[in-house]
């Protein structure tokens, strides 16, 4: 039994390792894949109504009592054809947009760079 016990320990530590560097690895990938997106992304500017405002709390509570949780902004436009797109908003963007604003959105992929209203 001891013999097997040398066998299946390091097999086992070796395939965890194995899956953390995978996972770990595509953690990284994703993160990298969603810059480049948003690099090459083109700056747009178009003329939109504010219709609606969201917010999306995302947290994990801990056994012992420690806590965390990330507050995610997000704002729709409705555009002048008639489209609507969901951007991401930092919390003073959201702070200072009210439903109903109309002016010019710049915005790169669904990342708000700008609102300015008129």
């Amino acid at each position: 039994m001891p013999q097997l016990l040398q066998i299946i320990v390091p097999l086992f530590f070796g395939l965890f390792f194995i899956f953390f560097l995978f996972i770990f690895g595509t953690v990284i990938y994703a993160i990298f894949k969603r810059r480049k997106v948003v690099a090459n992304s083109p700056r747009l500017t178009v003329y939109g109504t504010v219709v609606a405002k969201r917010t999306m709390v995302s947290g994990h509570r801990h056994r012992s009592s420690h806590a965390y949780s990330s507050t995610f902004y997000y704002v729709t436009f409705e555009v002048e054809s008639g489209d609507r797109m969901e951007l991401s908003v930092s919390p003073d963007q959201s702070g200072q947009i009210v439903e109903g604003d109309k002016g010019r959105v710049t915005f790169k992929a669904n990342i708000l760079i700008d609102f300015v209203r008129e």
